[in-house]
């Protein structure tokens, strides 16, 4: 099994990058590449996989498979060639600007009503969440001017891997119990929230957050969001 470096960890404002083709495999979906290092993020935590090219051929999704990286392309590449890969930026700023306005939204109402976060989805238009309360439209409304103003103090978000030991005395958001090495993203006074997923490193780079709309759903509600560009 390979174990691709994780470059969208370590800076996740990097576009291009170079790589090593470690494997090239013949699938149903194209081709599955594997790289040494990669800076494409994989499909996880709600959060869609990055799009670009890698090598002069489309990379269409990224996953996490039975523990590797695999790129998912239109093309094959030479094992041991090395390749430039770019990500498209203009589509994962989107999704890291509406990643990192969800966890501010889910973290104010968690404060405030103690409602958990039980379902996450980002589309290509709006972001659905599903919390297990009850919401009203001037709650709505009130929720999101007071996400803004967080939003506006452009606070540095930040990124931890606390010990198993230092896990137990954290006060953080999960939405299933977790094994292995915990990311913490920490969205000062607002969030603290156990992810997987790229966000921006200050919360001012999310613009603005927008609540359009919620619905009862199951024993709590659906609410539909936007961030950043999006509004």
């Amino acid at each position: 099994m390979y174990d691709t470096k994780k470059l969208y960890y370590e800076d996740v404002y990097k576009k291009e990058f170079t790589a090593k083709v470690l494997e090239c495999r013949e699938s149903k979906k194209g081709y599955e590449i594997i790289l040494n290092q990669t800076a494409f993020y994989p499909e996880g935590g709600g959060q869609p996989s990055d799009t670009g090219i890698l090598g002069g051929i489309n990379v269409k999704e990224v996953h996490e498979k039975d523990g590797e990286l695999v790129h998912y392309t239109d093309g094959p590449l030479e094992v041991g060639m090395d390749v430039i890969g770019k990500i498209n930026w203009g589509r994962r700023f989107d999704l890291m600007q509406q990643h990192s306005g969800e966890h501010m939204v889910s973290g104010v109402i968690h404060v405030k009503y103690g409602y958990d976060n039980v379902g996450f989805h980002m589309g290509s238009d709006v972001i659905t969440v599903d919390l297990n309360g009850m919401l009203d439209e001037a709650q709505l409304a009130e929720i999101e001017r007071e996400v803004n103003e967080k939003v506006w103090e452009d606070k540095e978000v930040v990124i931890t891997y606390p010990t198993a030991e230092e896990l137990k005395t954290l006060d953080y958001r999960s939405k299933k119990e977790l094994t292995g090495q915990v990311r913490i993203v920490d969205f000062p006074g607002v969030d603290v929230c156990a992810c997987c997923g790229t966000h921006v490193t200050h919360t001012g780079e999310i613009g603005m957050v927008k609540l359009l709309s919620v619905v009862k759903f199951h024993d709590g509600i659906r609410m539909e969001m936007i961030c950043g560009k999006r509004v």
